[in-house]
C-alpha cells in the first residue's frame, strides 16, 4: 500500500424501542416523590422492549437503517454496499446468550457473507472500544466495518431499586466506518481502573458466580450500584481528563470543537463534565431525558439524532467520551465524513 489509509464515519442508525417507562410510575414503584428522578438524573422515560424481543433485534434493526443511510447517501458504484463491510462487531452487556456470541447471528441476519463478527463487552464504554477496534481494521484491510451498539437493560434492573430502575433502557445504535483518503476518526483514548471493579455490577451469572436458587432469590442476577459516589466521580473526572487530553494532543483546543457528546449517563454527569471543559450549553448533545442510559448504545443513538437534526453534519469536529464499569473509559476526536 503506497498510500495512507484513514478511516470516517459514513453513516449511523438507531433503533428505540417505541414502549416507554414513565418516571410517575417508576415513582410509585420504587416509593420516590414525584418529580424526584428527572431532578436527580434529567431522565423523562426510559424506552423498554417488546417482551418477544431480544438484543439482537435491536441491534439488526439499527443495522439496517445503517446500512439504508448509507447506500442511499452514496452515488451509484461508490462503495456503499453489504459486500464492502469486512467485519463486524457488536458492543453489548446483554446478549441474547452467554453462548453462543450474538454478533455472528446480527451479520447473518444483515445478510454478510461470513465476515468476522464478535461481541465485546465493556459495558458504557464498549462503543468507542469498538471504534478503536474498527478504525485498526479499516485502515489494515481496507474495508468498511459496522459497529453497533445495542443493550436490553431493562430485564437487568430490580424494578423497585430507584439507583438502576429510574436510569436504565433499551435500545441501539449503529455507524459505519469506511475507508478514506482524509482522518475521520482523528483519535482515540482508551483507559481502565480494576481498582474499581465492583462498583456496578451484576453480582451472579458469570463463572465465579453462576445463578443459584439462592441467588437468584436475592436478586444477584440484576444490576446492582455498590458505590454509586465512586462511580460519578470516575465518570466526571475521567471523561473530562480524557476530554481534554485527546483535544490537547491532537493541538486543537476546546473552543475548536462543534459538539460533544458525552455517554448519556445522566445529567448530573454530563453537566459537571460540561463545566470542567467549559463548553457552552449548544455545543453539547443531551439525549438522556428521551432515551435515558442504554449503556453502550447512548453514543451512536446520540450520533444518528444529532445528525438528524442537524448538528452533526459533514465537517463537523465531534468528541465523544464515556465512563463505564469496571472501571473503563474513553474518549474520541472525529471529523464528521
Amino acid at each position: 500500500m503506497g498510500r495512507n489509509i484513514f478511516s470516517s464515519c459514513v453513516a449511523t442508525g438507531r433503533f428505540v424501542p417505541e414502549d416507554c417507562s414513565y418516571n410517575a410510575d417508576v415513582e410509585q414503584a420504587c416509593g420516590l416523590d414525584a418529580g424526584w428522578i428527572e431532578r436527580r438524573t434529567g431522565i423523562v422515560r426510559r424506552p423498554i422492549a417488546k417482551p418477544e424481543q431480544a438484543v439482537s433485534d435491536l441491534a439488526i434493526a439499527a443495522g439496517k437503517r445503517a446500512m439504508m443511510n448509507w447506500e442511499e447517501s452514496r452515488p451509484e458504484g461508490a462503495g456503499a454496499s453489504r459486500a464492502s463491510v469486512g467485519m463486524l462487531i457488536l458492543a453489548t452487556s446483554t446478549p441474547d446468550h452467554l453462548l453462543p456470541p450474538t454478533a455472528p447471528y446480527v451479520a447473518s441476519q444483515l445478510r454478510l457473507g461470513t465476515i468476522p463478527a464478535f461481541d465485546i463487552a465493556v459495558a458504557c464504554s464498549g462503543f468507542l472500544y469498538a471504534l478503536q477496534l474498527a478504525d485498526d481494521y479499516c485502515r489494515l484491510h481496507e474495508r468498511s466495518v459496522l459497529v453497533i451498539a445495542a443493550n436490553l437493560l431493562s430485564r437487568r434492573v430490580g424494578p423497585k431499586d430507584p439507583a438502576t430502575a429510574a436510569i436504565f433502557s433499551d435500545g441501539a445504535g449503529a455507524v459505519v466506518i469506511s475507508p478514506s483518503s482524509q482522518p475521520g476518526v482523528i483519535a482515540i483514548e482508551l483507559e481502565s481502573d480494576g481498582s474499581g471493579y465492583d462498583h456496578l455490577c451484576i453480582p451472579s451469572g458469570g463463572s465465579r458466580s453462576p445463578i443459584q436458587e439462592d441467588t437468584y432469590q436475592k436478586g444477584d442476577h440484576l444490576m446492582q450500584i455498590a458505590n454509586g459516589m465512586a462511580v460519578y466521580r470516575y465518570a466526571v473526572e475521567s471523561m473530562a481528563k480524557l476530554g481534554q487530553r485527546i483535544v490537547n494532543e491532537a493541538g486543537l483546543s476546546i473552543e475548536d470543537l462543534d459538539f460533544w457528546i458525552p455517554h448519556q449517563a445522566n445529567r448530573r454527569i454530563i453537566e459537571s463534565v460540561q463545566s470542567r471543559l467549559g463548553l457552552p450549553d449548544e455545543k453539547v448533545g443531551v439525549t438522556v431525558d428521551q432515551f435515558a442510559n442504554s449503556s453502550a448504545a447512548t453514543i451512536p443513538i446520540a450520533l444518528d439524532y444529532f445528525r438528524e437534526e442537524g448538528k452533526v453534519r459533514s465537517g463537523s469536529l465531534l468528541l465523544l467520551t464515556a465512563a463505564a464499569a469496571g472501571l473503563s473509559c474513553g474518549a474520541s476526536l472525529i471529523r464528521w465524513s
